[in-house]
């Protein structure tokens, strides 16, 4: 019984999404700029939620600069706040 009780309580490890590096230091991009809304879509799900560091794989100061640039990019219309499917009409 004791061992069904540690292997309930471990966590299923989920699969990590994109390359194992950080994205900006493999391009060699230094400024992360909130009107490049094609870089900034690849860190937003498909809700509109901005990913979070683990799946992304950005260091800390750069998830921090694209977490401000894509709040930017919101305010000023570039990216959307929420994305909304659109149910087929037939």
């Amino acid at each position: 019984m004791a061992k069904s009780n540690l292997r309930s309580r471990h966590k299923a490890k989920r699969k990590k999404i994109g390359p194992s590096t950080d994205y900006f230091l493999s391009e060699n991009i230094s400024y992360i700029d909130y009107k490049n809304t094609d870089i900034l879509r690849k860190f937003i799900n498909d809700q509109g939620r901005i990913i979070i560091r683990s799946y992304s794989r950005l260091t800390a100061k750069n998830q921090r600069k694209v977490t401000r640039a894509i709040k930017r990019a919101r305010q000023m219309a570039l990216l959307p706040y929420t994305i909304i499917e659109q149910k087929e009409q037939k």
